[in-house]
């Protein structure tokens, strides 16, 4: 499976970097695809090193800007013009979606993927990775709007809140048998 992993490019400390690093290596073990950013630093780099070494493939998706971060020994590396042309590859490439920790970025590319998946743009499998209870704030929001109407589908239909990386994983092979 082609898993398509927004996350930071940022150096963060242990409480992040070792989950994302047991996550990386379930996925290359299980003969995964990373598909990601495509960038040589931080948590980025620490997700590809780990599928890499585990044998899985890495497919990043650059952009014109952050070339000259790129990782240099993917399997395959494409360098889009533009953010919104990043964002449509990255969707392109993947079987399936998995939200990490970041910042504006990745909080980004999770709403728009949240936004297209909304209005049936595409039904690939959304994980929202919770590690150390990151995204708890974010949980909290997405209940209100679904108690509220705000959403015009089941929070459950939209994306599902991983507390580890067994767990997203498990729910993303589950989800492909059901493809």
């Amino acid at each position: 499976m082609n898993i398509c992993v927004f996350l930071s490019a940022a150096d963060l400390d242990d409480r992040y970097t070792v989950p994302a690093r047991e996550f990386a290596e379930l996925l290359g073990r299980g003969g995964h695809t990373l598909v990601w950013g495509g960038s040589e630093s931080g948590l980025m780099k620490v997700v590809a090193d780990g599928v890499q070494e585990a044998g899985g493939r890495l497919v990043g998706v650059s952009v014109d800007f952050l070339a000259a971060k790129a990782r240099t020994n993917a399997d395959e590396m494409v360098i889009a013009k533009d953010l919104a042309e990043r964002k449509a590859l990255l969707l392109e490439k993947s079987d399936a979606i998995v939200i990490m920790v970041g910042g504006t970025g990745t909080l980004d590319e999770a709403t728009e993927i949240l936004e297209l998946k909304k209005h049936g743009k595409h039904t690939k499998p959304v994980v929202l990775l919770n590690t150390a209870g990151f995204y708890d704030g974010l949980h909290q929001q997405f209940l209100r709007m679904e108690d509220e109407g705000f959403l015009p589908l089941p929070l459950t239909e939209l994306v599902f809140f991983a507390k580890d990386g067994v767990g997203a994983l498990a729910y993303l092979e589950e989800s492909a048998g059901q493809q």
